[in-house]
């Protein structure tokens, strides 16, 4: 990833702002966008559009002139969807209060990461992980301090002594991302309940990214076709935040909703904190993403076998080339793919768009441990991953 930007002194900005990291995800796809038959595997979202029953209740809220400011909360309609969509997928009761609408799931992360860390304090995160994070924590003036998983021929895992080593007297939480971009590690139940109890020990707040949980493909691990929650393990009085998206279940990557769930207590400060960043969300979103929740569960389960499918052609695919080690992720949508040989992923994530017209996500992109890494997003129909599979082979050989 480049350095961040140097900027002349007569501008004279926050060194916060200064420096936000650059995107190692979007400079690759930068240098590749608008090239001919590629096939674009570098960000999270599958090739599939939004369904058009949720396009159609977009449609409707607009003709009916619901085009107004609205609740900095969300609408109560929208709240109350997913309380009740929260109740069937994890079968506990499920408040309306606890849930609060965002700009998409960088907005929950930006205003959850606001809420819990600033100038001079430290944020926890198991690496490798997605930037964005790291992004936000650095923009609110606090630092990011990495947690590096290991891997093995089982896949990536977390290591408990290294979380608990990273944290120091300023620290001030932990993130969480499980199942994972962009390894697909997936905690179990005894793996959340230990970072639970270190995060109680030590008084620290829990930002929880659960956003793959219905993207689960082992049965051990799994928890009523999901996989494992915070939501299982913890106490009404835990600290947690979650932060989540309607962009990967219901393919709403570009209409920019997602939502925190949070302990009521803090309902003021969110819908502060949401009236001083964005002054809320469009009603015609949040009326598609009702009809997401309401109607969406056999486009959500289609999405999940497209999936799995993909997980089965990259997995055995690229392993076959001889020149990659690559584990089945457990979760998630992507394979994080370890070149033998490569020490630089950045170098070769261009090669592979020059030669292979494929682009793939940089390992580097993710922080510490990412280095001879690539992301590749399995959310797509099995006939490009299985010409991606085509292209990469021998292109990864020659290496």
């Amino acid at each position: 990833m480049n350095a961040p930007v140097s900027m002349p002194s007569v501008l004279s900005i926050r060194p916060e702002a200064a420096e936000a990291p650059e995107s190692g995800i979007v400079e690759v796809a930068n240098y590749g966008r608008g090239r001919e038959g590629l096939i674009p595997l570098w960000v999270g979202e599958g090739d599939l559009s939004t369904p058009g029953f949720i396009c159609e209740a977009a449609t409707r809220a607009l003709a009916a002139g619901e085009t107004f400011y609205t609740w900095q909360r969300g609408i109560p309609d929208l709240r109350q969807a997913l309380a009740r969509y929260h109740e069937r997928l994890y079968g506990k009761p499920s408040d309306p209060e606890r849930f609060f609408i965002t700009i998409g799931g960088m907005h929950a992360a930006q205003i959850a990461v606001r809420m819990v860390a600033g100038a001079g304090d430290e944020v926890v995160i198991p690496t490798p992980a997605w930037p964005n994070f790291s992004g936000a924590i650095t923009v609110a003036g606090a630092r990011a301090v990495a947690a590096p998983m290991t891997a093995d021929e089982r896949g990536w895992q977390l290591d408990l002594d290294r979380l608990k080593g990273a944290v120091t007297s300023r620290t001030r939480a932990l993130v969480v991302n499980s199942p994972a971009n962009p390894t697909g590690w997936t905690a179990s139940l005894d793996e959340l309940s230990a970072i639970l109890a270190l995060a109680r020990s030590r008084g620290l707040w829990i930002v929880a990214d659960e956003i793959y949980a219905r993207f689960a493909y082992e049965p051990a691990l799994m928890v009523d076709g999901r996989a494992p929650s915070f939501r299982d393990v913890m106490e009404p009085e835990d600290r947690i935040l979650f932060v989540q998206t309607f962009s990967k279940n219901w393919a709403m990557t570009g209409w920019r909703i997602g939502w925190i769930e949070a302990t009521p207590a803090l309902g003021q400060v969110i819908e502060n904190l949401i009236q001083y960043s964005t002054s809320g969300v469009p009603v015609p979103h949040q009326r598609a993403a009702i009809a997401a929740l309401v109607e969406g569960e056999s486009f959500v389960a289609h999405q999940i076998a497209r999936a799995r499918r993909g997980r089965e052609i990259v997995v055995g695919g690229l392993a076959a080339t001889g020149k990659v080690e690559l584990p089945a992720p457990p979760g998630a949508f992507y394979a994080f793919l370890k070149v033998k040989g490569v020490a630089d992923s950045r170098r070769l994530a261009m090669r592979l768009v020059d030669e292979a017209n494929v682009g793939l996500a940089p390992g580097t992109a993710f922080g510490e441990g990412g280095q001879g890494y690539l992301r590749l997003c399995f959310a797509r129909k099995a006939e490009d991953l299985e010409e991606t599979v085509r292209r990469l082979a021998p292109v990864l050989r020659a290496i």
